[in-house]
């Protein structure tokens, strides 16, 4: 599983040549090219990917749908995130965020479904999970995944919450745009 952190996604935005406050427009343009759709599943960035997204003109041309799922039960109900992954591994997992993903997909018929499930802080982190823990979970025709992301060393900056959930929202946003390029390759 690849994991990132705060200065790993400022290098890789740096190296690519991209603004983090205009990563949407160049998601949805992209998707647009590629006559692809996508869904999302949030939990600690509470729809602000699905925000992000909709607050560029022409979207809905390319986004199905965004879920809020802050709740187990909604994971487990509407998502169908295994009760016993949440009970196991919990809500901040790998597999959770994987099946977030996945369970979008499936409601949605999207081309790619993204999720995001962490603990944005600045309460809820323990030694094992602390604050700045996020999974990002992925889900293409070809294949499901989760990206971890440890933003941990923010959780000390003002406004830490907020500046987690935008760079969990910043990463989910240059993963799809890493995963357009990567089909178009193909």
């Amino acid at each position: 599983m690849i994991t990132l952190t705060e200065t790993d996604m400022i290098q890789l935005l740096r190296k690519n040549n991209l603004n983090a406050d205009t990563l949407q427009e160049n998601v949805v343009e992209l998707l647009r090219k590629n006559n692809l759709r996508l869904a999302t599943a949030e939990s600690c960035t509470g729809g602000l990917v699905s925000e992000r997204i909709t607050r560029v003109s022409g979207s809905s041309e390319v986004f199905e749908c965004g879920i809020c799922s802050y709740s187990n039960k909604v994971k487990e109900s509407v998502l169908g995130v295994s009760g016993e992954t949440l009970s196991v591994l919990g809500a901040v997992s790998a597999e959770t965020a994987i099946q977030m993903a996945e369970g979008v997909k499936k409601l949605s018929g999207a081309d790619i479904a993204v999720s995001t499930t962490g603990i944005a802080g600045p309460t809820g982190g323990t030694p094992e999970k602390p604050v700045g823990l996020v999974y990002c979970g992925v889900c293409t025709s070809g294949r499901a995944y989760a990206v971890k992301l440890d933003f941990s060393s923010a959780s000390n900056r003002a406004n830490a919450r907020n500046y987690i959930r935008k760079l969990t929202s910043d990463t989910v946003l240059f993963t799809i745009l890493s995963i357009i390029y990567e089909q178009m390759k193909t």
